[in-house]
């Protein structure tokens, strides 16, 4: 029997992506496997149901997951979406390991086998499976977006007949890939576009792309590409530094985050009081605490009149380009261990073993073990 992959709608508030669209899902068939989906999953992705060829069509949550073996998700299953997966199956998305211990312990209950694709190892040959890449890319361009339509100012340098207008001035906090593709829109937009990341390898990342690199003298080079937590030292003289770019900027765009942890807080309340009248900063890290004093997820706050926007779920905001490259990442991760229709793990393997974070009734992923404080 081909092993039964089902998807059903997110049910997460504001979530617009599916974790299938049509181009996987012809490859998965190509697999051998066999595809179950709820009817108008893909609706709010701008995917129909026709466009599904041979995926077959169920009423709801119980139809599909009732015969699955492997389950496809974006966002982490509700309880009881996971009481309706059959006990011993596999489950693949973005599970936010470390938000739950409830869910963890609901998914161990029913022995699911889950991988959370946050715990990717980030090594080269796991970038084409790197769904946190693909979705900040999204969210990145999506800021850059953001602060030019609430700009009060042209992005472009404009030639008018009655003068010249100048080019507004950007700031991008975090040259991750989010960062650096808000750096790259708000570029092709006409900016004038500074940037600035703790880590040294950035100068050159950030300068690629046409931007200034602002130097604070603070470097926090950390373990797999990600940036280290600084010191209160480190805090205090990248502030003094960066202080001065934020209150010269007409937008900041922050992207700063460290996996597992509240975002760090980059901008203070008193500079936010520095900065222009009429500025604004988006704080792409406010659904993990925000790298302003000052944001609030998913408000719109004025200080100053400084205008703050704590936006969340930015993929979202473009759900068929997201989710055709989240769809992307979960083929690329499981194509090779399904072989003639029948899922063949090798547990063995770096990328399998780094990801997995239930197995056999058991929360086995280190890291998250340590984290939730269950190790």
């Amino acid at each position: 029997m081909p092993i039964n992959i089902a998807v059903v709608r997110e049910r997460a508030s504001g979530e617009s992506r599916v974790a299938l669209v049509p181009e996987t899902a012809k490859k998965f068939a190509g697999l051998g496997a066999s595809l179950l989906m709820e009817q108008s999953a893909g609706i709010d992705s701008h995917f129909l149901d026709s466009d599904y060829a041979g995926v077959a069509m169920v009423a709801g949550i119980p139809e599909a997951y009732g015969r699955a073996d492997l389950i496809l998700r974006v966002n982490p299953p509700s309880t009881a979406e996971i009481e309706a997966m059959p006990e011993g199956s596999t489950l693949i998305g973005l599970l936010k390991p470390y938000d739950d211990k409830a869910r963890l312990a609901a998914l161990n209950a029913r022995r699911i086998t889950a991988f959370s694709l946050e715990l990717l190892p980030r090594i080269s040959r796991a970038q084409s499976m790197d769904a946190l890449s693909s979705q900040a890319s999204c969210a990145g361009y999506q800021c850059g977006l953001i602060a030019a339509a609430r700009c009060t100012k042209f992005f472009p340098m404009l030639t008018t007949a009655a003068g010249t207008i100048r080019p507004a001035r950007v700031l991008v906090i975090g040259a991750g890939v989010a960062g650096l593709q808000a750096i790259a829109t708000c570029k092709r937009l006409g900016a004038m576009v500074e940037a600035y990341d703790v880590r040294a390898a950035a100068r050159e990342q950030i300068e690629s792309l046409g931007a200034k690199f602002v130097d604070t003298g603070v470097s926090a080079d950390g373990s797999g590409g990600y940036a280290r937590e600084l010191t209160v030292e480190e805090k205090a003289a990248q502030a003094e530094k960066l202080a001065k770019a934020v209150a010269a900027a007409d937008v900041v765009i922050t992207t700063a985050a460290i996996p597992g942890k509240k975002a760090p807080t980059i901008i203070t309340r008193d500079m936010v009081g520095r900065m222009k009248y009429g500025a604004i900063i988006v704080d792409m890290a406010a659904e993990s605490g925000g790298n302003c004093e000052l944001t609030q997820a998913g408000e719109h706050v004025v200080a100053n009149d400084v205008n703050i926007h704590g936006p969340l779920n930015l993929p979202s905001r473009m759900p068929t380009h997201a989710s055709d490259l989240y769809a992307r990442n979960l083929y690329n991760f499981l194509s090779p261990w399904i072989k003639d229709g029948q899922l063949a793990i090798d547990w063995s393997d770096e990328i399998v073993a780094g990801t997995l974070l239930c197995k056999d009734g058991t929360t086995v992923h280190p890291v998250v073990k340590q984290v939730l404080g269950e190790a």
